[in-house]
């Protein structure tokens, strides 16, 4: 999956998107409790050049934003973990896990955070298998009506029909960015 055949299919999915109306208040709760936790990612964010409000939408994708959880795939940090990726771990807090998790992905290694290239390490860090059976990702596009059925029920296990529950990435961000004015989504050119 390379970026530059991506980015533009992102684009015209966030200029298109609309989060379903049910499900506009638990983006803004979701947002506003990144939003409180700012603090928390910023030091992630600071240590391993990304950016917090990324940092902030994997981690509620990941784990609920539970912050005794390894930010790669929600396992608890006080053991190795046991799912995608295996054995990493343990670690004695939150930043420790984080940053171990975004320098395993290469995370640290991104130079900007355009909001495409946001969206492409957000479906980059949950795996390609959506984009491999021609899905948009409902790791980027939960609720919202870019969602298609289709889910990963756990660590290589489809369900075609199944609804993905959890909140996209996308809409997050989009909540994140409506309630702090501080975040400035750069767009692709």
């Amino acid at each position: 999956m390379r970026y530059g055949v991506k980015w533009p299919e992102y684009a015209k999915q966030w200029d298109a998107m609309r989060i379903n109306p049910e499900r506009v208040r638990g983006f803004e709760r979701e947002a506003q409790f990144a939003i409180n936790s700012k603090p928390r990612y910023l030091e992630v964010a600071a240590r391993s050049n990304t950016w917090w409000a990324h940092i902030a939408v994997l981690h509620r994708r990941e784990s609920d934003a539970n912050f005794n959880t390894y930010l790669g795939n929600g396992d608890p940090l006080n053991r190795k973990t046991v799912h995608d990726p295996q054995g990493r771990g343990p670690f004695d807090t939150f930043l420790a896990g984080a940053l171990d998790a975004l320098h395993f992905d290469g995370l640290d290694l991104v130079r900007d955070w355009t909001l495409e290239k946001v969206l492409y390490y957000c479906e980059i860090f949950n795996g390609t298998g959506y984009n491999e059976r021609g899905l948009p990702s409902p790791y980027l596009w939960g609720g919202t009506n870019i969602q298609q059925p289709g889910k990963f029920i756990a660590d290589h296990v489809w369900r075609a029909r199944g609804m993905d529950p959890q909140p996209g990435c996308a809409p997050l961000l989009a909540k994140i960015a409506e309630l702090d004015k501080g975040v400035v989504l750069i767009r692709e050119k």
